[in-house]
């Protein structure tokens, strides 16, 4: 038996035994480290996934750990390796599947979500999802790859080209992603957030911050376009003023690219669209390549992981890390600890000889 941290109903956490199985053919048992908690996570905690989450559920997605055994037959991985998970399960037959969008495939199993997820000791995947991970990479910096995947995902749904203008509206965890690759990929980028914790922590990463209750948004994108308007604007709040403001900030012939989920549907100034000839784009998830940059980006110090990582707790604590969540502002990301020390390591050892 193995710990692990299980959604029971809304609001309800609790850290409890779970069984673990051998992994059967093509699959792997995994020693997760870290994993994070995101938006989603909280959503489920709130209750607003119950339609899809099958209680008790394992919760989480953003993840590094080591193999500790593989499958019969299995070929490429050994146990130690270090690794992440790409936690998407397509049917390969949908039509989103037959078109090439695997990623969001029509009956897509988000593991951490539809099926277990990694906030536990000892965690069976599919090998197929496997991401290797450098050795010289932390493992908790590592645990920030999933959601830098998100941020390389939405910058290329966006098609940001080197020299223009984005603006970047919600600076929590995915927003600074965003900006980051944004400004990686030679864009000039600028960050509105209420959060003055936030909005601190993203001038210390060297990008440029906007106080929405105290500033004039649109008219600081004025004047630092010309008058242009913004080229691309990322919708990342999950806000109803954040969608004016990511509208509005738009020159002709703009893109806005939705990153939040919103719950509800938004008014949204449709004439601002006619107008300018504006473009809206949706960007969910991922696919293999954007890992595997996010990885490198991770890895290079591109993303500084360390610098969003806010705290570290131990796996029987998660349940109070979700409450510490809530107030949103002061806290960026939060890790669970789901090693065991010692015995973790020794499994894998063990197992490689």
């Amino acid at each position: 038996m193995t710990l692990a941290v299980r959604y029971l109903a809304a609001r309800t956490l609790d850290t409890a035994p779970a069984e673990t199985s051998p992994p059967g053919p093509g699959e792997v048992e995994l020693a997760p480290a870290y994993v994070g908690i995101c938006g989603t996570d909280l959503h489920i905690f709130h209750g607003d996934m119950d339609a899809r989450v099958a209680a008790p559920a394992v919760l989480g997605h953003e993840m590094s750990g080591r193999i500790l055994r593989v499958g019969p037959g299995l070929e490429g991985w050994s146990p130690g390796d270090a690794v992440t998970v790409m936690p998407l399960r397509w049917d390969g037959t949908c039509p989103a599947c037959r078109a090439g969008h695997q990623h969001i495939c029509q009956h897509l199993d988000f593991i951490g979500i539809d099926s277990p997820g990694a906030m536990q000791q000892r965690w069976t995947v599919p090998a197929s999802t496997l991401i290797r991970l450098p050795g010289s990479l932390p493992l908790d910096r590592a645990a920030l790859v999933e959601p830098t995947a998100v941020a390389v995902h939405d910058v290329g749904r966006a098609k940001v080209r080197d020299g223009e203008k984005v603006v970047v509206v919600g600076g929590g965890p995915v927003g600074i992603l965003i900006a980051l690759v944004t400004q990686a990929a030679g864009a000039d980028v600028r960050v509105v957030e209420l959060s003055a914790h936030r909005r601190l922590l993203a001038e210390e990463l060297g990008l440029t911050a906007w106080d929405p209750s105290a500033d004039d948004v649109p008219e600081l994108v004025r004047q630092w376009t010309g008058d242009a308007g913004a080229d691309v604007a990322f919708e990342v709040s999950g806000a109803a003023g954040g969608v004016d403001t990511a509208v509005e900030v738009l020159g002709v012939r703009g893109r806005l690219c939705l990153v939040a989920i919103h719950p509800r549907p938004r008014e949204v100034n449709l004439h601002r669209f006619f107008w300018r000839e504006l473009t809206l784009v949706g960007a969910r998830l991922y696919d293999r390549s954007d890992f595997e940059k996010a990885v490198a980006l991770v890895a290079d110090g591109t993303v500084p992981a360390e610098r969003l990582i806010s705290k570290v707790v131990p796996l029987t604590q998660a349940p109070a890390a979700f409450e510490a969540l809530e107030g949103g502002g002061d806290v960026m990301k939060i890790l669970v600890d789901c090693s065991d020390a010692r015995g973790a390591t020794d499994e894998a050892q063990g197992a490689a000889v």
